[in-house]
């Protein structure tokens, strides 16, 4: 049910939650919905920290995968596009999943009951981000770190009402002018 409730809220955003929508994706009966969850907002607690758990591990495999090797700022870009935009390609879906990843942010910032699911999922993304970063040869002190993530929401943001280039487009444009800055190449030690 849960998860029935996630993935509406991810293709429709909070409107697409609802008792009935939930039962009928989850192919439960309608009572089922109101057992288990006394309200419908308990019910999009649940969806938006399932959603922030499934986004949380899908990052944490993709910065396992990633070699560690020194990278200049267009591939290091590349790769934190990868991981905070899209992974591979924004279909009409995946499109539509971004849209919903930011309504929720500010949906989020407006229920205080959801403002610490959303900051446990920011904390995440900026731990994944700083690992990449590590994975990169590049060093950062946490809160630059997390201005790199706030670089790519503001870009993916701005992307998504500017119909001149795509969210990737943009946050990687953002992101190869500002992480030498933020996140600099590690200085080796020299030898004694």
């Amino acid at each position: 049910m849960v998860s029935a409730a996630a993935d509406l809220l991810s293709e429709g955003g909070f409107e697409a939650v609802r008792h009935r929508a939930v039962a009928r994706r989850a192919g439960l009966p309608l009572a089922s919905t109101t057992y288990y969850f006394s309200s419908l907002d308990d019910l999009i607690a649940a969806a938006v920290e399932f959603i922030g758990m499934r986004e949380a591990a899908q990052l944490r495999t993709r910065v396992a995968g990633l070699s560690k090797r020194r990278r200049g700022a267009e591939t290091t870009a590349e790769v934190l596009v990868e991981l905070l935009v899209d992974h591979e390609g924004l279909d009409t879906v995946a499109y539509e999943q971004l849209i919903s990843r930011y309504e929720r942010y500010i949906a989020c910032a407006r229920q205080p009951a959801l403002r610490d699911i959303q900051r446990r999922m920011l904390q995440q993304r900026t731990e994944a981000v700083g690992e990449a970063v590590e994975r990169s040869g590049r060093s950062a002190r946490p809160e630059l770190i997390s201005a790199l993530v706030c670089a790519v929401d503001g870009a993916v943001v701005s992307a998504l009402i500017d119909d001149s280039s795509s969210p990737q487009e943009t946050a990687r444009a953002t992101l190869i002018d500002v992480i030498d800055v933020l996140a600099p190449y590690e200085r080796r030690a020299l030898p004694v």
